[in-house]
């Protein structure tokens, strides 16, 4: 458990870090936009429940995926896979900023402690 308390507060502090940077800004707002329009998306189209559309923009995004889930119309496929390309671009951007602020941040440490 404080294993994982430690990993906790390192990756709030990165994400804390990362903030400062311009593109990770941009970045999340793109994210914010695109879960959005996806939410709105799903909801309308496929007749998803709000926190139902949410989830499935978040797990795809994340590239997990959701298991119950798939679009039916024609309309719904093609943008599911506009999205899941476009997406899984930004998001793994956003983590590699989050990622760069953790790992260089723990470097520095080293590096001042020598």
């Amino acid at each position: 458990m404080v294993s994982f308390l430690i990993t906790l507060m390192r990756l709030l502090k990165g994400i804390r870090r990362s903030f400062k940077d311009k593109n990770f800004q941009v970045l999340l707002i793109l994210i914010l936009l695109m879960l959005v329009s996806g939410t709105m998306f799903y909801t309308g189209e496929e007749g998803l429940s709000i926190v139902d559309a949410l989830y499935f923009c978040i797990t795809t995004l994340s590239t997990v995926g959701h298991p119950n889930f798939e679009p039916q119309t024609t309309l719904g496929k093609i943008f599911t896979m506009i999205y899941i390309v476009v997406g899984t671009g930004l998001f793994l951007g956003l983590m590699f900023y989050i990622a760069s602020a953790t790992l260089n941040h723990k470097e520095e440490d080293d590096g001042a402690k020598k």
